[in-house]
């Protein structure tokens, strides 16, 4: 009765032409293979973890990882405020917390919480929960920073420096705090901010302090759905400024119509402005959901994306992509 089992799972099928050879992308994957486990000592100190497999295979020269994106100890020290100690999710944004494919629309998780937001997003640290009167509710938690390369490919993509609690470089810890409101039925409004005194974990490198300023809202009423969501990094140091990449940004919005419980529609624009000149574009997204179940969901849609730098033209592509996802 104390033991829990849970998790999800997706197959995406991608169908992309490109300008250029560089924005073709048609292949089948089974992108995440997730699984929950959890544990109840008593009514208010619990277990929860989360394992992952992603892309089937993992291994020397296979596609995959094997992650442990959650791991951590629970406890509520009375009904409005509880404690957490372990590896867990980073409390921002809509997705990075709950992205099980029958609750959300489109078979690809969004570009700004994936560019901007490093969607999944984990780290290890401690934190707490507060639940505020007239449905406010306060989260803060002190964790692991990010580890941003300053060269290569990759050079300051705020993706590339999540550490995943691997023996992370713990010389300079993060702390991220949300506010968010939900007092009116079907609505959520939150707040995030992420400080960091060193995003390289290196002195000296030319990339300093960063902060990221997150806000989003949902809305449902009735058949209408909304999303919306803004994110703002600003980092500081002669080497970020000196790239152009000092400021990182992106935002979207959705809305949607579910006609029953079965069938649903939505739209999508984002504007992405990361780190590298790949990571600069628009994208519009069309599809329609089909839930057989509530916690199965059938997902195809239509992606058009458009780089804003003449050099990246070779990415631009557009194409269709269709998908299974399960929750359980």
């Amino acid at each position: 009765d104390k033991a829990s089992l849970g998790g999800y799972g997706e197959l995406h099928y991608n169908n992309l032409s490109g300008e250029g050879d560089a924005g073709d992308h048609k292949q089948i994957d089974f992108h995440r293979f997730v699984l929950f486990f959890g544990y109840e000592f008593n009514e208010g100190l619990r277990f929860v973890s989360e394992f992952e497999l992603e892309h089937s295979l993992a291994g020397d020269d296979k596609p995959g990882e094997v992650e442990l994106e959650q791991a951590y100890i629970e406890y509520d020290v009375n009904n409005q405020l509880s404690v957490r100690g372990g590896v867990f999710l980073i409390p921002v944004g809509i997705l990075n917390e709950t992205h099980e494919p029958p609750t959300f629309y489109g078979v690809e998780r969004n570009t700004v919480e994936n560019v901007i937001i490093p969607s999944t997003w984990w780290a290890g640290g401690a934190g707490f929960s507060l639940k505020l009167p007239a449905g406010f509710s306060l989260d803060l938690a002190v964790h692991e920073g990010l580890a941003i390369p300053v060269d290569g490919s990759n050079a300051f993509r705020v993706r590339s420096g999540r550490q995943k609690t691997a023996e992370a470089n713990a010389s300079n810890l993060a702390a991220t705090t949300r506010v968010k409101y939900t007092g009116v039925p079907g609505l959520e409004v939150g707040l995030s901010f992420q400080y960091q005194d060193d995003a390289s974990q290196e002195k000296n490198d030319g990339l300093d302090e960063g902060l990221l300023t997150e806000t989003h809202l949902v809305y449902n009423k009735g058949m209408f759905g909304l999303r919306a969501l803004y994110a703002h990094w600003k980092f500081e140091g002669d080497a970020v400024e000196d790239a152009g990449a000092d400021s990182q940004k992106g935002w979207y919005i959705e809305p949607s119509l579910k006609f029953n419980p079965q069938w649903g529609v939505f739209t999508r624009f984002e504007d992405v402005d990361g780190a590298r000149s790949r990571d600069e574009f628009e994208e519009v997204v069309a599809g329609v959901n089909y839930w057989p179940h509530e916690k199965v969901v059938i997902k195809a849609d239509y992606r058009v994306r458009d780089h804003d730098n003449d050099a990246d033209e070779d990415r631009d592509f557009r194409g269709f992509d269709l998908g299974i996802g399960y929750q359980f």
